[in-house]
């Protein structure tokens, strides 16, 4: 393979099928029910810190297939099939199952991580203040802990990795008429999301670390098969 164009239809296997699915009824849930008082899904099902009192070890999964409007589903839904198709076709499902499964705990797990270190200091700060501040700053502290995060940008960013290693001098069309080969916008988009994660800066609500986490996790994990050369591993 040396050319993927995206604005042309392929047929859309089965595992990226059913993943495509399952995000749509889980948005149509969310818009359907909403989050209220007696059945609030994003305190259920979304990723919380460790520190936050919604935090439940099912979350590292629930999460890949939350969304939190329709441009957001759509791009990643668009991403997960013009590059996850293609793994799909090269691997065979059950192998690109595990594999994007996979690259969503990695994503979940640096995201964990970040957050644990940055609210730590947050709530070790708080502690340490007189009664009274702590009345005021708390709703703003419990607040940030208690933030939710969804999507499957993690896992679908370990996609766009395996699919640069995999086939680096393949052009990827952006916007359907920029040739620019995988490899480059691999690292532009890693280089770009690296920047923003160490930024970090107030107002920016984007997981980067979790776009890493995915990454790194799929990275290794093509290179190790590729290295190995085994066709079967589970």
């Amino acid at each position: 393979m040396t050319e993927f164009r995206p604005g042309r239809f392929q047929m859309i296997p089965p595992v990226i099928k059913n993943l495509i699915i399952i995000n749509v009824l889980v948005f149509l849930a969310q818009n359907t029910f909403g989050n209220t008082a007696a059945f609030n899904m994003d305190n259920l099902f979304a990723l919380h810190d460790i520190h936050s009192v919604y935090f439940r070890p099912h979350q590292l999964i629930t999460h890949l297939f939350m969304h939190g409007g329709l441009d957001h589903i759509f791009f990643n839904m668009f991403a997960l099939w013009m590059f996850g198709s293609i793994l799909e076709n090269y691997w065979g499902p059950k192998r690109f199952l595990i594999f994007y499964l996979a690259c969503g705990l990695g994503a979940a797990f640096l995201h964990l991580a970040v957050l644990y270190y940055e609210n730590g200091q947050l709530l070790q700060a708080f502690n340490s203040l007189d009664p009274m501040r702590q009345q005021e700053e708390g709703p703003g502290v419990f607040g940030q802990i208690n933030e939710a995060t969804i999507g499957a940008s993690g896992a679908v960013f370990g996609c766009l990795a395996a699919f640069g290693y995999l086939f680096p001098n393949s052009l990827i069309y952006l916007y359907f008429f920029v040739p620019i080969k995988a490899k480059w916008v691999v690292l532009a988009y890693g280089a770009m999301e690296l920047y923003l994660g160490v930024r970090n800066s107030g107002g920016d609500n984007v997981a980067h670390w979790a776009h890493i986490g995915g990454a790194i996790v799929g990275l290794l994990m093509v290179i190790y098969w590729k290295k190995t050369d085994r066709r079967n591993f589970y």
